[in-house]
């Protein structure tokens, strides 16, 4: 594709809305010079937010929508009261008619899952999507999947979320054929229940050429770094998720509480506060923040919905990446290359 990459956004999801998409979509398009905007909320809250922020200047068009998804509000409710009229609605179906490369939306997702799937339509190969996200681990960053989109999974599923988590690993870390490994309560073969043994079988004997499977990781290979792809389904993906996020907010507080208890530790803390601010600098979501929804028939991005006008520019820049480098145009290459009997 060219250079250019155009990014609609749901400039009325989330925690904080246009307060902070606006700004974050500057800071964005600040490393990404070459990116434009189709921002879709209300014109009037808008207009004087994006005319204060130079760094926006004639990279946004508006499309007025006044009607907004809340972040409560039940997926189907939302698809019956927001289809083709909300900020969310509009900024996916402008993925779905071309007029986009990617949307990014912080709003709820439940809502977010259900009309990217009614609008965008499933790949024609997968029969359900999953959301990934970078994980931060002592070597970098991994792709773990399925952090939340779908409850239960199979085989098949397990197997073509390895294939969709390796291809979103090749644009990301620019690898050429990431490790994989599936989730497991050990590493040894006999173990897991049936779905995650015979996934296990179908990827050895497979042998694919976009991924290298490294065999089955455990809850500590996570942090560790030990593969670029963990696979597992949603439902402990997004446990495994919400425990990381609530174990480095432990921390923090740890480090605080531990920091200001008496006079030497605050002196101490003068002397190593270069290590600190590294450490929280490593600890802040905001740097690995964005999930992508893999298995649509375009490229659709999830924000924290808490997240700050940093985190929102985290999540465009990885929907710049995922649109630069045709994560779409990668996966139907792996998934074509994944032989019948490991992918149905």
């Amino acid at each position: 594709m060219s250079q250019r990459v155009r990014i609609s956004l749901d400039a009325m999801g989330g925690d904080h809305g246009p307060s902070t998409v606006v700004p974050g979509a500057g800071l964005a398009r600040e490393r990404h010079p070459e990116t434009t905007f189709l921002m879709f909320g209300d014109e009037a809250v808008l207009t004087p937010l994006v005319a204060a922020e130079p760094r926006l200047k004639g990279a946004v068009e508006i499309r007025h929508t006044t009607v907004a998804v809340a972040m409560d509000e039940k997926p189907s409710q939302a698809v019956r009261s927001g289809r083709g009229k909300s900020s969310m609605w509009k900024a996916i179906q402008a993925v779905r008619d071309g007029e986009a490369d990617a949307a990014v939306s912080a709003g709820n997702t439940g809502a977010l899952m259900a009309m990217s799937k009614i609008c965008l339509k499933t790949m024609s190969h997968i029969e359900r999507p999953a959301i990934a996200c970078l994980w931060p681990t002592v070597r970098g960053e991994s792709v773990v999947l399925d952090v939340g989109a779908t409850i239960g999974t199979d085989a098949n599923h397990l197997v073509d979320m390895a294939v969709m988590g390796a291809a979103m690993a090749r644009i990301v870390f620019d690898l050429d054929r990431p490790t994989v490994g599936l989730l497991n309560v050990g590493t040894e073969e006999m173990k897991g229940n049936e779905a995650v043994k015979e996934a296990a079988r179908m990827l050895r004997e497979s042998d694919l050429a976009g991924l290298a499977y490294h065999g089955f990781v455990e809850g500590t290979d996570l942090g560790r770094g030990t593969v670029d792809v963990v696979v597992t389904e949603g439902f402990t993906g997004n446990i495994a998720l919400k425990t990381a996020e609530g174990t480095a907010k432990q921390i923090a507080a740890y480090l605080k509480g531990a920091m200001g208890r008496t006079l030497m530790a605050k002196i101490g803390y003068l002397f190593a506060r270069g290590a600190f601010n590294a450490l929280r600098e490593k600890m802040n979501p905001s740097r690995a923040n964005g999930g992508v929804f893999l298995g649509l028939e375009g490229i659709v991005i999830k924000s924290h919905g808490a997240a700050d006008a940093e985190g929102f520019a985290a999540a465009v820049d990885l929907a710049y990446d995922m649109a630069r480098h045709d994560l779409m145009r990668t996966i139907r290459e792996h998934l074509d290359a994944t032989p019948a009997q490991a992918s149905a």
